[in-house]
């Protein structure tokens, strides 16, 4: 068995403050609705993502924008419906990032993100990330998003075979934790938002990535 042991992130949620980017981008649109415009895209990205047959990213912040802005009844310009695309390089990372993934990174893991996004758009984003990444899986890449399983097969069939610890971190419990708990994947929930959701499928919770190594250290030792 290989010596590897990988660690596969969320990006968006996770890694970088999606929501920062997205009321922000909203605030810029709409003045004084940014924080509207976030609960309402919060609430239709999914429905957007899950709606006919697989569109890039891209085309999913894009229609998600538009559907947005009918539910809220504000006046979009047609050239403003790409905004997200045009930001989304640009949203940071939260300030936990750094220091966990550099003590990860000390201690011998390897990296992996399984994002629910393009080729072209996650590779700009890296630029905000602190440490490099040892593998990308896209939305692009599996013509599917998560929850779809996709992400984690061509990941177990590329490299997690032959892992010897492979654990999943993610914020996000729908898009997440739930699929790598039916997959039997070892998994940590960073609940950056409190949520409500049930804690007993995930195999360690946190708040933040500042506890992030010594969980991972502890589910290491158990895999």
């Amino acid at each position: 068995m290989s010596s590897d042991r990988w660690l596969t992130f969320d990006c968006f949620g996770t890694l970088i403050d999606w929501r920062h980017g997205i009321r922000t981008t909203g605030e810029l649109l709409f003045p004084g609705r940014g924080s509207d415009f976030l609960a309402a895209y919060i609430d239709l990205e999914a429905e957007v993502e899950s709606d006919g047959p697989f569109r890039r990213y891209r085309a999913i912040l894009t229609e998600t924008t538009r559907r947005v802005a009918t539910q809220l009844g504000l006046d979009l310009k047609p050239d403003d419906a790409t905004a997200l695309v045009s930001t989304i390089p640009y949203w940071p990372p939260f300030g936990d990032v750094g220091a966990a993934l550099g003590a990860l990174k000390k201690a011998g893991w390897k990296m992996a993100l399984l994002t629910n996004c393009d080729r072209d758009l996650i590779a700009q984003t890296q630029r905000r990330l602190p440490v490099a990444f040892d593998a990308v899986v896209t939305a692009e890449d599996v013509s599917a998003y998560k929850p779809d399983h996709a992400h984690f097969n061509l990941f177990k069939s590329t490299f997690g075979s032959s892992a010897a610890v492979w654990i999943h971190v993610a914020q996000s419990y729908f898009h997440d934790i739930k699929p790598a708990h039916e997959l039997g994947i070892p998994r940590v929930w960073v609940n950056r938002q409190g949520e409500k959701d049930d804690p007993s499928i995930a195999d360690a919770v946190l708040r933040g990535l500042a506890e992030l190594p010594d969980a991972v250290a502890r589910l290491g030792k158990v895999g």
